[in-house]
């Protein structure tokens, strides 16, 4: 079995558990995989050793570690364009003092790379590696307006979207025209829409072709109060990004 071979079937193994969302056997895992039962036992054997993945319990069902979760984390802090975004989003959040998140798309949700925490007391706090679903945040609300109309139509006919709060768009129609509204003026918003008092607005940030979100979020009551100031920082930033060639 060459190298290649191998990896690719490493790689597999811990899709799967993405795909499945539970510990799998070792029986399930190289039916699932279509690997031959040996192999998989030495590929499984090997990423235990490693500390990738444990046994669960009794029955000897497996599952990866944190490990992964980790390794991936300090990747991703250490990205050279990352690194090169952080002086711009420091300086939004002192401008703001709010929370400043730059995040991606991640399948159905949102998956926050950078979190720059507001220095006030009462605050929006969030870790890097929180998932968020795509139609409550504004971040993701960035994301579908830049999927073409037909994608976009078909993405929804396969979701039930779930109530966050209370403020939460839940029907398709309104939700498409949310997001024509906010194309036209450049920004994202959300207001209580996933964290009840909440207000977050974002703009697109374009890096190595990939689509991401740059957004500012406080509590409700400051945030709206500057709702004006703070669109005109978050895009004066975006702008930044884009003069000094960061981003697209």
């Amino acid at each position: 079995m060459s190298d290649a071979t191998s990896a690719a079937r490493v790689l597999a193994i811990l899709q799967m558990f993405e795909r499945e969302k539970r510990p799998l056997s070792l029986k399930e895992l190289s039916e699932y995989c279509q690997i031959p039962a040996s192999t998989c036992h030495s590929l499984v054997h090997t990423l235990m050793k490693c500390s990738y993945l444990y046994q669960t319990g009794r029955r000897k069902d497996l599952y990866p570690t944190r490990r992964i979760f980790d390794i991936g984390a300090i990747i991703v802090a250490n990205d050279p364009f990352l690194q090169r975004m952080e002086p711009v989003m420091e300086a939004l959040r002192d401008r703001t003092q709010e929370t400043i998140i730059l995040g991606k798309r991640q399948k159905d949700n949102i998956v926050y790379l950078v979190v720059l925490e507001g220095p006030q007391t009462i605050r929006y706090s969030a870790a890097v590696g929180d998932m968020k679903p795509l139609h409550s945040t504004c971040i993701g609300k960035t994301m579908l307006a830049a999927m073409k109309p037909n994608d976009l139509r078909v993405w929804l006919e396969q979701q039930s979207l779930e109530e966050v709060t209370g403020n939460t768009i839940v029907s398709y129609a309104r939700l498409i025209e949310h997001l024509q509204e906010a194309e036209e003026v450049g920004y994202f918003t959300t207001r209580g829409e996933n964290v009840q008092d909440v207000t977050a607005i974002s703009v697109p940030i374009s890096i190595n072709d990939e689509l991401l979100g740059l957004a500012v979020a406080g509590p409700s009551i400051r945030m709206d109060e500057r709702f004006d100031e703070m669109v005109s920082l978050l895009k004066q930033s975006q702008s930044e990004l884009i003069a000094g060639g960061i981003a697209l």
